[in-house]
């Protein structure tokens, strides 16, 4: 392997993919897989499903983006889910980066829109594996029974093509539109986000002390909370 790719290798404080229960985990799930290929699969459905998405899951400053932290939790929004598969995928040896967009979500919930004052989600993550000589990315943050509730397909992924959102839900109304491309990074880059967020979010989110965010959105509110949310405004 060139020296380019084991920057995306390598753990570090965000992607500890060197800690034990990341390398259990890791393990447990890709057992029987054949290649890195089937490993990246088996990985990202472990966690697309396995862990809810959660926006109110902010755990605490920096502890939220700690892979190691969001196995532990079991939820998680999409960069801390995003930042745990790229874990899990180092873990297994397979190269893992980050990558980041602005998206506007037509279908966010009604409480979550309050807050944000916005439909727009700043810096929504997704991983990239280096599988057969080519990045495919993939986005495992919807979890399977999230989509079944707000009527939008759930994101398959092969290892072979990018897997990002669907433009439209299964009504054929508007689901997700790419706004602004932020970049793959080899590392979860803290301050860019929070600049981002500074940029969507003004007042709301715009510090460079993550503890803000928690104060703002940490509300302990679970992930069925937030898929009732969700299946309430579809009704």
């Amino acid at each position: 392997m060139n020296n380019e790719l084991q920057q995306y290798l390598a753990p570090t404080e965000f992607l500890d993919s060197d800690h034990p229960e990341i390398q259990r985990y890791a393990q447990q799930v890709v057992e029987g897989a054949s290649d890195d290929q089937e490993k990246a699969v088996k990985l990202y459905y472990a966690v697309r499903d396995n862990f809810r998405y959660n926006p109110y899951a902010f755990m605490g400053g920096d502890d939220t983006f700690v892979a190691s932290n969001v196995l532990a939790a079991g939820e998680g929004f999409c960069v801390p889910k995003a930042i745990l598969l790229a874990a899990l995928g180092r873990a297994v040896g397979i190269p893992t980066r980050l990558g980041f967009a602005d998206v506007r979500n037509h279908l966010t919930s009604p409480k979550l829109k309050q807050m944000m004052k916005t439909d727009i989600f700043a810096f929504h993550g997704n991983t990239g594996f280096f599988i057969n000589h080519q990045w495919v990315k993939c986005t495992p943050a919807f979890n399977l029974s999230l989509c079944e509730k707000a009527n939008i397909k759930a994101l398959e992924f092969d290892g072979t093509e990018d897997s990002l959102f669907h433009p439209i839900d299964n009504a054929g109304n508007k689901h997700m539109e790419y706004l602004r491309d932020r970049g793959d990074h080899a590392d979860f880059p803290k301050e860019e986000m929070m600049q981002a967020f500074g940029e969507v979010y003004g007042n709301l989110l715009g510090d460079s002390d993550l503890s803000t965010i928690t104060d703002a959105f940490g509300d302990k509110t679970s992930s069925e909370d937030f898929e009732s949310e969700v299946a309430s405004e579809i009704d």
